[in-house]
């Protein structure tokens, strides 16, 4: 290989990578996900767990960057016991790049919430659905804790028609949500 030859494979090196980094650096567009049921939330879930956020960090996770969230397990519907849970969302800011995935939950150190967990083979342990697997916990003005989940703007497709489909905000007594999901996890939706 020539002087040229060496000069061209470092060129198209330095092209490359500065491609991948102003990629990583670009917003990512608009999600499209399936539309999930309570009830499918609750089924395919790994862990279902009411937690209190601790604290975040971001880091890179191959090309991606997630913001992992340490939640401390309140209380424990589903999944293998815990006192404290490793949360991964993706996006965030680290190395000096920044990704924003639309859709992905927004998590506030301090605040509470239920989160319908999945872990994947790879052990990565994610809220199901982005948005649609995260409730607040809030109490209202008369005392009583309820569990409230916005609906999502993203483009959801119904999982049998594979047609846009809009969402529903979902607001349930924190009892009446625990009473759900064992219900539903007692008639054979334990996966």
């Amino acid at each position: 290989m020539g002087v040229a030859d060496n000069k061209s494979v470092t060129m198209l090196r330095r092209s490359r990578g500065l491609l991948l980094g102003a990629l990583l650096c670009l917003p990512v567009g608009a999600a499209t996900l399936e539309r999930l049921s309570l009830d499918d939330v609750i089924t395919k879930s790994t862990a279902i767990v009411r937690g209190k956020i601790l604290s975040s960090y971001s880091a890179f996770r191959g090309p991606m960057i997630y913001t992992y969230y340490r939640v401390q397990v309140l209380e424990q519907w589903k999944g293998a016991p815990a006192l404290e849970v490793d949360v991964a969302v993706p996006g965030g800011k680290a190395s000096g790049y920044e990704q924003v995935f639309s859709g992905a939950p927004a998590l506030v150190a301090g605040s509470e919430c239920v989160m319908f967990l999945w872990t994947g083979r790879a052990g990565l342990t994610q809220v199901i659905g982005l948005s649609q697997g995260l409730f607040d916990v809030k109490r209202t003005d008369r005392g009583d804790v309820v569990a409230v989940r916005p609906g999502t703007t993203e483009l959801l497709l119904d999982p049998n028609t594979r047609q846009p489909v809009s969402d529903q905000a979902v607001a349930l007594r924190l009892v009446e949500l625990k009473q759900r999901i064992v219900r539903t996890l007692a008639a054979g939706g334990s996966r």
